[in-house]
């Protein structure tokens, strides 16, 4: 179904690329300029990467999916902060294709709908340092309903407290994220059903939004990722205007956005996504990251033939 081509799911788990400051350079200068600054004005190589790699994703999805040569791709930011491509003379078949991006811990990824809006949030279930469970999930009181707060502490330890923490925590960002809002939203007023986290729907100011549909999975060393996926007319006014359609005559063509396969996440790496630029930076980008293997390779067999 051409439909479903428009439902990505893309991820990459960035802690085992080590770039050198030359590789990360290269990498950098396949984006259009106006994104660089986005990426270098961060201090910490790890922030940098995550930047680095969200905008590629972004970049490489839209060219795979769409077809739209890399030089003609033009992507801009609502007030808020969301990512939509600017595509009037794009014909893509697809009524409403979007997309959103998240990164957290060890992992970036990205989705895509073509009808429905989608939102997207990566937790790392980090431990606080320095303060208990308790005392650190007390700061976000605010954020959670009185049904949410109650199964938080009715958890059966410290360490299920912050799972639960951190799942509602995803849920609600990848909802906010989906409709254009981010954390500006009143967290509060958007609480969570589910039962054993399956069958998860949303209540908005206490009614249920019965155009939604959530997932909720987990990953590899303690990160959950959410998928939120509703009706377009639920976008706040900033975000709707970056959208082709949000009103549909007939119910038929939303439910078969609101009904399209949930496919899994494919897991790309860094080299996957240069690959696909096939220009002469990507091939330099490529041969530098091979010789930069090598290399390490090496210098571990002398320190091993020195011991």
């Amino acid at each position: 179904m051409e439909l479903e081509k428009g439902v990505q799911r893309w991820i990459v788990d960035i802690s085992n690329w080590k770039p050198s400051p030359h590789h990360f350079n290269l990498a950098i200068t396949l984006l259009p300029f106006h994104e660089h600054s986005s990426i270098t004005r961060f201090v910490k190589l790890e922030d940098r990467k995550r930047a680095l790699v969200s905008r590629l994703l972004q970049y490489a999805l839209v060219h795979q999916v769409l077809g739209i040569p890399f030089d003609e791709i033009i992507i801009r930011r609502t007030p808020e902060g969301k990512p939509f491509l600017v595509c009037d003379s794009v014909k893509s078949g697809f009524p409403n294709f979007n997309f959103n991006v998240s990164h957290h811990g060890d992992y970036v990824a990205i989705a895509s709908e073509p009808i429905c809006v989608v939102g997207l949030d990566i937790v790392s279930h980090s431990v606080p340092v320095n303060e208990t469970a308790d005392e650190f999930i007390q700061c976000f009181s605010s954020y959670f309903s009185n049904l949410e707060w109650c199964n938080i502490f009715s958890a059966s330890s410290s360490d299920e407290m912050l799972r639960v923490f951190y799942r509602y925590w995803c849920l609600k960002e990848a909802f906010v994220k989906a409709i254009g809002s981010g954390v500006g939203h009143k967290l509060d007023d958007v609480e969570f059903h589910h039962i054993n986290w399956d069958n998860i729907f949303v209540k908005l100011a206490g009614k249920e939004l019965k155009d939604w549909k959530f997932w909720l999975l987990e990953l590899e060393d303690n990160h959950s990722v959410s998928i939120a996926r509703g009706h377009p007319w639920t976008a706040i006014s900033s975000y709707m205007t970056t959208l082709k359609q949000t009103d549909f005559n007939d119910d038929e063509e939303h439910n078969t956005g609101l009904h399209l396969p949930n496919p899994s996440f494919t897991f790309l790496t860094v080299d996957d996504l240069v690959r696909l630029w096939g220009n002469d930076i990507s091939r330099e980008f490529l041969v530098s990251d091979k010789d930069e293997i090598e290399e390490a390779s090496s210098c571990i067999e002398i320190i091993r033939s020195m011991k």
